[in-house]
């Protein structure tokens, strides 16, 4: 794969994942990449805060991290293809392979997410 179809494949998967998030949350108080979030610009604290209603009290807005680690391969043995590494999961082709050539790249990206609210009512119970 090119660089080209790697960097629009990715970014096409990024924001179909962020939609994706947004449509199964939207039953709940989270948010997903809202927008006209203030950002905290102190090294402490929540990413920013966030309020549908100037009149309404702000919600701590979260940054969820992400690091991908992006491998290409051919060998003897496999069809070669790409696959996506996150942790110790794996998505995409393997196989045992005499003779490879992999490569890795590593995606790096954060999605901003209001945590869902509790279900109680009052706070003070």
């Amino acid at each position: 794969m090119d660089l080209k179809s790697f960097i629009s494949e990715a970014i096409t998967q990024i924001a179909e994942g962020i939609i994706d998030a947004s449509e199964r949350t939207k039953d709940t108080s989270a948010i997903v990449s809202p927008g006209g979030v203030a950002l905290n610009l102190n090294d402490t604290g929540p990413y920013g805060f966030y309020s549908e209603d100037s009149d309404k009290w702000q919600r701590h807005v979260q940054k969820i991290e992400f690091d991908v680690v992006v491998t290409a391969g051919s060998g003897t043995e496999t069809k070669g293809g790409i696959g996506i590494h996150v942790g110790a999961v794996g998505i995409g082709s393997s196989g045992k392979s005499e003779n490879s050539n992999t490569s890795e790249s590593r995606i790096r990206f954060h999605v901003p997410v209001v945590l869902p609210e509790s279900p109680r009512k009052n706070r003070s119970e």
